[in-house]
């Protein structure tokens, strides 16, 4: 019983860790697409492009489906905006589409 319990106890917490894993990777590939996006040079696809690339090569394409870019505004400064809708994985990689949201953000650079 008490192999049963431990077994279960360390299944859970590696899942925690996937699941963080794959939250950190987003998140970061969120906020580095909006850098590439803010460039004075860059473009809103350029952006969009990089972040699925990075997605894809840290936890799978399945992850990268839901990439948005737009503009904003952020803390009163005009800014990119990258959001990324991914599944939470709940049982390995496999996990409830669209209930991982990632946010990036980044000023725009301006060219003079």
């Amino acid at each position: 019983m008490v192999g049963a319990l431990l077994t279960v106890l360390t299944l859970a917490v590696l899942q925690l860790g996937l699941a963080l894993l794959v939250r950190n990777a987003v998140v970061d590939a969120a906020s580095e697409g909006a850098r590439i996006a803010a460039l004075a040079d860059g473009s809103f696809e350029d952006g969009r492009q990089r972040t699925i690339d990075l997605i894809t090569t840290a936890v799978g394409s399945s992850f990268a489906s839901d990439v948005s870019v737009q503009s904003g505004d952020y803390l009163g400064h005009p800014a990119v905006v990258v959001t990324v809708r991914a599944p939470l994985p709940i049982a390995g990689l496999w996990g409830i589409a669209g209930m991982l949201e990632a946010t990036g953000h980044a000023a725009v650079e301006n060219a003079y």
